[in-house]
């Protein structure tokens, strides 16, 4: 069994990882991490079905545990601490919050391969996102002039999102850079347009009842072409979670995205 501990249990995403990883015989959670925690225990705790895993405030405590894997659902600024923590104690990081630098995943992909320990950064774990980014990023050679529109519920922290911009990134190696629209035209309101990623734009739509929702949008002359991919619940990221959980520790290198391990 794998030993697992889960940073971000009380946010909708970690504690759904926590539940997945209850949930799986192959899976031991040995402990759970929020350093604003108050309980010791998720003994008293009936969304966890009150089960007795230790809950961690301190980082370092958690290396009594031997978690082989750090699951992290949090926020920018911790997930970089935290992932850093994890490598460099040689804990395989499967890391889901979004925000990272470019410089901070190659800075953290360095530790990785000094300390030769697999791991992974993704900005969503759905398959379906997944599959959704490597079709646009095939359109892209055949339809340059294309723009994003992701939808998210209205406590998402950064905009765009971070499977946005992986995926304006993916497409970005296949197009290059193309300005789009006619830049002899000025917005009548600022920010129209949406956000300029090399010459195709992002737009960021945030309401309540949304979840995780894109569509890659394709324009030719004469035709169209659109990619859209909806998450309806959070459980069907647990899907990819648990498949990284499974192959990270394989692996000696800090991925960048879970097509690596697909």
């Amino acid at each position: 069994m794998k030993k697992i501990v889960v940073a971000g249990f009380k946010g909708r995403m970690g504690s759904t990882a926590a539940k997945m990883v209850l949930d799986n015989e192959d899976f031991d959670l040995v402990g759970v991490y929020d350093p604003r925690a108050t309980e010791t225990s998720l003994a008293g705790d009936a969304t966890f079905n009150n089960v007795d895993v230790p809950v961690f405030t301190e980082r370092e405590a958690i290396l009594s545990v031997k978690p082989e894997i750090w699951i992290d659902f949090t926020v920018p600024e911790a997930a970089v601490k935290n992932t850093k923590f994890a490598l460099e104690h040689d804990i395989s990081p499967v890391v889901g919050t979004t925000g990272f630098t470019d410089n901070d995943v190659k800075q953290l992909q360095a530790i990785a391969k000094k300390r030769q320990v697999g791991g992974l950064i993704a900005p969503n774990f759905g398959l379906s996102a997944v599959l959704m980014m490597q079709f646009a990023k095939q359109a892209a050679k055949y339809f340059p002039d294309v723009e994003i529109i992701e939808m998210h519920h209205d406590n998402k922290l950064d905009a765009p999102s971070g499977t946005a911009l992986k995926t304006a990134e993916m497409m970005q190696k296949e197009r290059g850079d193309k300005p789009q629209g006619n830049p002899d035209k000025t917005e009548s309101l600022p920010g129209a347009r949406g956000a300029n990623y090399h010459g195709m734009r992002i737009h960021s739509v945030r309401l309540p009842g949304l979840i995780a929702h894109q569509q890659v949008q394709f324009g030719a002359v004469g035709e169209g072409l659109t990619i859209r991919q909806d998450t309806y619940d959070r459980a069907s990221f647990m899907t990819g979670v648990a498949l990284a959980c499974r192959k990270v520790t394989d692996h000696h290198e800090l991925f960048d995205g879970l097509e690596y391990l697909l």
